[in-house]
């Protein structure tokens, strides 16, 4: 006989994995530790199999336990996607979207495309995630956010890109800087002309780093970046301020071009060249009317993904 789920009991088990413990998991639902652990015994005996594992780090899911919290939050995606449809048919043009962003992309966004979206939808609600590559994959992929905005994202069988444009890496320096006297007859700098320069590079959990440690293997040269940070702001100060040089796509420092405070030199390696900026959402997953506007709306009107400024 088929085992029944109580699905009433599946957000005690998911909120003690998004907590990390049984006892942060009952502050936030505000009941006692026993209640959530009853619960999720509850459901460990009704399927026969252990959902969790106890460490001294806190609670971590077996693999039914994982089956189990990703048909959860299919189901709540679900659920969210059905109530924004019924809105629209009592004719709102309401509702909630979840943005998860790598950093590079927000100058973008936040200009025009944003701006003239909210003006248009005001009462259509964003929250917006800043995140590297992997979190952005992760999020999206979990249902915690609906759309993803991406740079050079590794393939992933639970996501499906539904914009994408290559966006090739830049060296970014000051306007003044002498590495404008190495670029070559095509107008760009090869890597090794950047082996003696005072590098900012981001961690590895993101897309422009991982990109850099791709071309590092085919060039069999390390870099040994003198700052290391989760933060494009940082690189952006640290070329401003004239200790070195940063590699970005080159949307990700438009308005500091314009301005004429940074400048984008062309790195010819093909690794570097090929890179893309992907929108991004989870493979099989119905947007909301609300989220499908916006995500049309930034395929269109993004620099990230052709449109000009």
């Amino acid at each position: 006989m088929t085992p029944a789920i109580t699905e009433s009991r599946l957000p005690y088990l998911y909120e003690a994995v998004q907590c990390g413990t049984v006892r942060a998991a009952a502050d936030r639902l505000d009941i006692a530790p026993s209640a959530v652990s009853r619960q999720i015994a509850l459901l460990e005996a009704e399927l026969a199999l252990p959902l969790i594992e106890r460490h001294k780090r806190g609670v971590h899911l077996t693999q039914a336990g994982r089956l189990l919290m990703e048909y959860y939050r299919e189901q709540r995606a679900h659920q969210e996607d059905l109530l924004a449809k019924l809105q629209e048919v009592r004719g709102l043009r309401r509702g909630h979207i979840r943005l998860a962003v790598g950093e590079g992309f927000v100058s973008d966004l936040m200009g025009a495309p944003l701006q003239y979206f909210c003006k248009r939808y005001p009462d259509i609600t964003l929250t917006l995630d800043l995140a590297g590559t992997n979190e952005v994959m992760r999020l999206v992929a979990e249902d915690d956010a609906d759309i993803g905005l991406v740079y050079n994202p590794p393939a992933e069988p639970k996501i499906v890109s539904r914009a994408q444009m290559r966006q090739p890496v830049h060296a970014i320096v000051a306007p003044g800087s002498s590495l404008v006297d190495r670029l070559d007859s095509a107008g760009a700098l090869r890597l090794d002309a950047l082996y003696d320069v005072p590098l900012a590079l981001m961690h590895g959990a993101y897309g422009t780093r991982q990109l850099m440690e791709l071309a590092e293997q085919s060039e069999k040269h390390r870099l040994v970046p003198t700052v290391t940070t989760n933060s494009i702001s940082v690189l952006k100060h640290f070329v401003r301020a004239g200790l070195g040089a940063t590699f970005l796509p080159a949307f990700a420092v438009s308005q500091e071009i314009e301005a004429g405070v940074l400048r984008a030199l062309p790195v010819d390696h093909p690794i570097l060249n090929n890179a893309e900026a992907h929108l991004v959402t989870r493979a099989g997953r119905r947007l909301s009317g609300a989220a499908n506007r916006l995500l049309t709306h930034l395929a269109s009107k993004m620099e990230a993904f052709g449109a000009r400024d």
